[in-house]
């Protein structure tokens, strides 16, 4: 893709993100894809959009997994589509998330409490109603919006050591910084990092959530890889990273949302709450898998390759008996799963909860995306749920869709037909 490397649209990556080493070995290529959240409106579905390289290097140097191409952050963050209180499931987990930090760590009364990619505020939400001052930071214009409005104060920008600096001098410091499915989509984490660690006071918190490459290997949850994702993360080189700027893992546990994640609470080196036994219990694990050794990730090729042809085959028995297919859900990883899988043509439509997607044609393959009305007036014979995650709470809110002779398919990490 030459043209858009001279852009500076997307670039190669040569150096690792993590311990700035030169020792980036290609272990996946995936298809090409679209920014995974570039929806269109139907008067630009006639137009080519572009597609980026998709594929993993593994950092012979401290294991670090993470993308080989970078695309210029502007073009993926300034104006989203995602949006998190849309889901009562995520909802839900960020109240449970928001309890477990206050009950475990006890952070300061009435202190400030940072969300750094805070979308439209449904966790600090939560901090809030505890009493705690709270601030968001988040690029998208159209999000950040939202969060203001509803009473979340929430910067416009991308966080950095810049910001934070800003942030102390008109704020002070704050006992708990947050960033989370957002500390996977950072290029430059160094920056970042240095800016949350100042930014902490000497016995603050950071805690993020990240998709968990752990669960990645083990579960084949190739989807989650998509080019918002530049990290893929465990918790052995997350270590020496934080190690290197003086601060230090002190929990660390294994979570259900998106399929598998990793949640790490990090203190500054100088901070006295203790070391959890989670962690060094995590890093024994990770070790006892080989999930820092290039085979474990090239290993994803044949699983996806065999995922794929298992449900090529049920879908062409669907469509030979001629019954009608949709999809149920767009979240950022059915870019990938639809184009990894060629799904494009199989599918007469998706429906998504969200309003910001609804309306709109989904990214390079163009297939129009409707509210759950259309499945009313519809009824295709299959719903294929490409938001695979919450697959159960799905199923379980439509069981009349069933009872009326619906069926929903499962695609990944296994295939399954209700």
């Amino acid at each position: 893709m030459p043209d858009l490397l001279d852009q500076k649209i997307v670039n190669a990556k040569t150096i690792c993100r993590l311990c700035e080493g030169n020792n980036l070995d290609s272990v996946l290529d995936l298809t090409p894809t679209p920014l995974a959240n570039e929806f269109v409106t139907s008067d630009l579905i006639k137009i080519d959009q572009p597609t980026f390289p998709l594929g993993l290097s593994l950092c012979e140097d401290c294991s670090h997994v993470q993308l080989k191409h970078v695309v210029n952050r502007n073009a993926m963050f300034t104006d989203y589509v995602y949006v998190s209180g849309t889901s009562k499931v995520f909802v839900e987990h960020f109240k449970n998330y928001a309890k477990q930090v206050l009950d475990t760590f006890k952070p300061e009364k009435h202190s400030l409490v940072i969300d750094i990619g805070s979308n439209d505020g449904t966790l600090l939400k939560f901090f809030q109603d505890a009493e705690y001052k709270v601030l968001g930071v988040d690029p998208a214009e159209n999000i950040a919006k939202l969060a203001n409005d509803s009473g979340i104060e929430t910067l416009i920008d991308f966080f950095d050591s810049k910001l934070a600096e800003e942030i102390m001098i008109d704020r002070g410091r704050a006992e708990v910084i947050l960033a989370n499915n957002v500390f996977a989509h950072i290029d430059n984490l160094s920056d970042v990092t240095v800016g949350i660690r100042d930014l902490l006071t000497e016995d603050g918190i950071f805690i993020f959530e990240v998709s968990y490459l752990k669960d990645v290997v083990e579960k084949n949850l190739f989807d989650t890889i998509y080019h918002e994702h530049l990290s893929y993360h465990s918790l052995k080189p997350l270590t020496k990273f934080f190690h290197r700027h003086g601060m230090k893992i002190i929990d660390a546990i294994e979570v259900s949302s998106h399929g598998g994640s990793l949640r790490v609470t990090v203190q500054k080196a100088s901070g006295k709450k203790a070391v959890r036994d989670n962690v060094a219990e995590l890093l024994h694990a990770e070790s006892e898998l080989g999930l820092h050794k290039k085979q474990s990730i090239a290993s994803l090729a044949d699983k996806i390759d065999v995922l794929k042809n298992e449900l090529s085959q049920l879908l062409e028995e669907i469509k030979s008996k001629g019954m009608t297919i949709a999809g149920y859900g767009a979240p950022a990883k059915a870019t990938t799963l639809l184009y990894e899988f060629g799904l494009a043509p199989y599918l007469e439509y998706i429906i998504d909860d969200s309003p910001l997607k609804q309306n709109l044609f989904t990214p390079g393959n163009h297939i129009p995306v409707f509210s759950y009305k259309k499945v009313v007036d519809h009824h295709p014979d299959f719903l294929i749920i490409l938001a695979w995650n919450f697959a159960e709470s799905i199923i379980r809110q439509n069981v009349s869709y069933l009872e009326n002779g619906g069926h929903f398919i499962v695609p990944v990490p296994k295939i399954s037909v209700h």
